[in-house]
């Protein structure tokens, strides 16, 4: 392990700690994680946390609007991935040809796509997958637990609403940080029945 990691592992496990938070589970060496529930900032606190503590990189999408200002820098360091929701096209293929090179590429997304509740989640992650062959990791947090973890992984199907009861059966239980904002794990594609 370089420095680099072990500095951040160290780190990490000394602020998980202290906040009397804990990791669970076993990292994947590539794929595209979901992370749930996504109800607070402290999500993005915690995944780098549990990234660190694992002594791995995750490539975090945040939306572009994060990265104005004094917080780019920041984001940057940690690997976030800067995403224009209104035109994501050329991030993806960027991130899709990385994928295809990189042994230990690991693509976290906050598939609900925001901190508030919504009717839906996001498709991407289950586009993306598809798009790369990679398996698809839930990612979690639990806040009665005080515990982010790594889920399972499974290799995305062409069944969506298959692969989405998975999805739904392991978060079921799951609470975010504020619950309240949390939203069903539940794709429009699922309704079209197109992806």
């Amino acid at each position: 392990m370089n420095r680099h990691f072990l500095v951040r592992r160290t780190f990490a496990r000394v602020a998980l700690r202290l906040s009397r938070w804990r990791t669970a589970g076993t990292v994947p060496p590539r794929g595209v994680l979901v992370g749930a529930p996504h109800t607070s900032n402290w999500d993005w606190v915690l995944t780098l946390l549990l990234a660190w503590d694992s002594s791995v990189q995750i490539r975090l999408l945040v939306k572009k609007e994060f990265f104005r200002g004094p917080l780019g820098p920041l984001l940057r360091s940690t690997g976030a991935v800067s995403l224009d929701r209104e035109n994501p096209g050329a991030t993806i293929r960027e991130l899709i040809a990385d994928a295809a090179t990189d042994e230990s590429f690991l693509l976290g997304i906050a598939a609900e796509g925001t901190r508030s509740r919504s009717d839906h989640w996001k498709s991407g992650f289950h586009r993306i997958a598809r798009q790369t062959g990679l398996p698809i990791t839930l990612a979690y947090v639990d806040a009665p637990s005080r515990t982010v973890g790594w889920g399972p992984t499974f290799a995305p199907t062409d069944d969506l609403v298959a692969d989405m009861d998975r999805v739904r059966a392991f978060y079921a239980d799951k609470r975010g940080i504020r619950p309240e904002l949390a939203t069903e794990p539940r794709l429009r594609e699922e309704t079209r029945g197109v992806e």
